[in-house]
């Protein structure tokens, strides 16, 4: 039997290439919380206009009432983007300029069916 005797050199030789492969190997495997190959990643930017109102949420209660638009909280008489909130209903917001916010459909036939 052939026996080989480990020498520090021989030693640091061996760790070293161990590091370089286990290095080599992790280059190799892909991040992946990265987006796809052939994704293409744009970025937006603001065009000036304003953007879209949002009904999210209304909470009424006996004394005061309360929208959540793009989600932001708002009570009567608050402005949003400018323009005064004239009445708060159960499921829309009325707007000084006539605008008239209604909730996502889906979501007010689910409240309705659920509290009656």
């Amino acid at each position: 039997m052939l026996q080989i005797k480990a020498t520090p050199v021989c030693s640091v030789l061996v760790s070293l290439l161990v590091l370089l492969t286990t290095s080599i190997h992790a280059e190799t495997l892909r991040d992946p919380t990265r987006p796809g190959r052939g994704a293409v990643i744009v970025e937006v930017t603001s065009s000036g206009h304003v953007n879209a109102l949002v009904l999210n949420s209304v909470l009424k209660g006996e004394t005061s009432s309360h929208a959540v638009i793009n989600n932001k909280i708002f009570v009567l008489g608050d402005r949003v983007q400018g323009v005064k909130i004239v009445r708060i209903d159960t499921s829309s917001v009325s707007l000084a300029d006539g605008r008239k916010l209604k909730m996502y459909q889906a979501i007010t036939e689910t409240k309705e069916k659920k509290f009656k």
